[in-house]
């Protein structure tokens, strides 16, 4: 039985992981900062029939690492696979953003996955065999507008995770990225963060940016994917024989990916201004 390790397993993508590894014979260690948020996956795990080892590990303290990796390793042996999920979305005008918001962002999404890697690749590296699946976003190839902190730490991710790539080959560890496009998780719902200065209505961007809100709101509704999809794909990409580098998920996510590739940054921002009323928006402005 192979082990596996996956953080931010409170919600969305990292409890579906979870779940599904767990259903397919992994031996799942599931993390989450704040243990007092583990029922939502007690009771899916429950509901599934399957089980798992859940531990608290903050990705942006390198004690609680330490000290969760070390229990891994203790009661398993090993680590065969690692699953960088933990991050969050924090949203706003450039100019509403703040410094700290842009740090804390990076903290979480970029140096929390890097911290976490450093500490598993030893351990891969002895064994000479191991997979590291860090969840990215089709935001880390091509960006969105209220988002420019994210989608910073997404792209870091993507060229973090194809230097990794190509030094983990060395000692015969795989390196996958998972590109999700919109799907129907807490970063959209309860977990939404944005500046403090967004909902200051003395910034120049508050009526659009509650305007820009409301329209992704509907774009969720509407075309927000089941999340599954994307703990499918983390399953495939550990059990495939030599998985790609690169899995996008969702349609949306494939033809944002296509776009911006094949038609230029021009053509992609067409479509992002059509999609999301832009035209309308530019009236809001102050």
């Amino acid at each position: 039985m192979k082990t596996v390790v996956i953080t931010g397993c409170s919600s969305g993508f990292g409890l579906k992981t979870a779940v599904t590894l767990a259903k397919n014979g992994f031996r799942v260690f599931a993390t989450m900062r704040d243990l007092g948020k583990r029922a939502a996956l007690d009771g899916a795990l429950a509901s599934a029939g399957a089980g798992a080892e859940i531990l608290a590990l903050d990705v942006t303290d390198r004690a609680s690492i330490e000290a969760a990796l070390g229990a891994v390793l203790s009661q398993a042996g090993r680590i065969d696979a690692l699953v960088n999920n933990a991050g969050f979305a924090i949203g706003g005008f450039v100019e509403d953003l703040s410094f700290d918001d842009y740090r804390r962002q990076m903290e979480t999404n970029f140096f929390g996955l890097v911290a976490v890697t450093k500490a598993v690749l030893p351990h891969m590296r002895a064994q000479r065999a191991g997979r590291i699946v860090n969840i990215s976003s089709i935001g880390g190839r091509c960006a969105n507008p209220l988002v420019s902190a994210y989608v910073a730490s997404k792209f870091a991710v993507e060229g973090f995770s194809e230097s990794l790539a190509m030094e983990a080959s060395l000692f015969d560890v795989s390196v996958v990225l998972i590109e999700p496009g919109v799907f129907k998780t807490e970063i959209f719902e309860s977990n939404r963060q944005v500046s403090s200065r967004t909902r200051d209505p003395n910034s120049p961007y508050a009526e659009v940016s509650r305007a820009f809100e409301a329209t992704i709101d509907k774009m969720v509704a509407r075309l927000g994917g089941d999340p599954q999809k994307v703990a499918d794909a983390v399953l495939h990409a550990l059990t495939v024989a030599k998985p790609r580098l690169r899995y996008t998920v969702g349609t949306d996510a494939k033809l944002m990916g296509a776009v911006h590739r094949f038609l230029g940054f021009g053509a992609y921002a067409a479509l992002v201004r059509q999609s999301t009323g832009w035209a309308d928006l530019r009236s809001k402005l102050r």
